[in-house]
Parts: C-alpha cells; structure tokens; sequence
C-alpha cells in the first residue's frame, strides 16, 4: 500500500468533506436497501461517528499488519452477531469507494481509487477472517 497517499487522500477527504460517512450511508442504503434495518440499533449520527473513527484509526495503523489482523478480526468476529454476511463486505466496499471518490473530486485520481480498493481489500480480508473465525467457533 501507498500509506502517504493513502493518508493524504483521506486528509483531503476529511477537510473537503467531513459528512463523506453520512454520503457513504445515503449511497449504501439506496443501492441496498434492505441493509438499513440492521443499522437500527444506533443513531445514524452515532453510527456515522463510528464509522469516521473507524476509518481514522485505519489511517493511523496501515503499517501495522498486527493490528489489522488483532482489530479488525475482532470488528469482523462482532459483525457476525449483527448478521452480516461475507457478500455485504463487496457492497460496504463499492459504496465506500464511491464516497470517497464524490469527496475528493479531480484529486481522485486513477492511482488514488487503487490504493484505496487495495486498502479496502485488506480491511474486508482482515474482518472477514474474523467473521469466519467467529462462525466456525459457534
């Protein structure tokens, strides 16, 4: 992964648009509708925080392979009791990406949706493991 491209990207993100969880959640629940029951048990207010902390926390630990098998295995294993299933991993992914792609406008560039379709691909990879850990011990 490109860290300071990654990191500068959501830098600019955050500063040009710091409701990008808020257009992330309006994009997923009107590709996929049937998701937005899942996230009943939170405000979306709450459940956008979450999510910015999320990705903040994922900016401070892209060189930390540990940390992202530790924390995230632990985020997938959790996300198992609220029932998602390894096929919403595409569709968080894909909404995600676009989000962040309306955010950053002209800087997003051709490099810039790699890097951050390799870095969801290890944040899915790393939380699915868990999820399938979490399902093989129940």
């Amino acid at each position: 992964m490109n860290v300071p491209l990654l990191r500068s990207s959501f830098d600019l993100i955050a500063e040009r648009h710091p409701d990008v969880t808020r257009h992330f959640y309006e994009i997923l629940f009107e590709r996929y509708p049937a998701l937005s029951p899942m996230f009943g048990r939170n405000s979306r207010a709450a459940q956008e925080k979450m999510l910015t902390q999320a990705l903040v926390a994922v900016m401070d630990h892209l060189e930390d392979a540990a940390w992202f098998e530790e924390t995230l295995g632990a985020l997938g294993a959790k996300h198992v009791a609220y029932g998602v299933t390894d096929e919403m991993y595409g569709w968080v992914g894909e909404c995600l990406l676009v989000a962040l792609a309306r955010a950053a406008g002209p800087a997003w560039t051709a490099e810039v949706e790699a890097e951050w379709t390799s870095a969801y691909g290890a944040i899915a990879r790393a939380m699915l493991a868990g999820a399938r850990g979490a399902r093989a011990a129940a």
